[in-house]
């Protein structure tokens, strides 16, 4: 996936394909922490965020969305 703007470092790449590209080999990153990751640029809380379907709280990522914090840039261009 491929994130611009938003206080996200240039150039970073996070992860590693296998020979063929196929399944992630090396330093794995979840739909939740990613969800955790951008909600964090966007300056929202992600353990907060909570939406009710069927009566029951979901939170957007899940239990286990931990930010990605390796892709946040340190400051801010002008």
């Amino acid at each position: 996936m491929w994130l611009a703007g938003g206080g996200v470092k240039s150039g970073v790449t996070v992860g590693e394909p296998d020979e063929i590209g196929d399944n992630p080999v090396a330093d794995l990153v979840s739909v939740q922490d990613l969800h955790a990751a951008v909600l964090h640029s966007m300056g929202i809380d992600h353990t907060r965020l909570n939406y009710k379907f069927q009566e029951r709280e979901f939170g957007l990522t899940d239990v286990e969305g931990v930010a990605v914090k390796r892709i946040k840039a340190t400051k801010k261009r002008n």
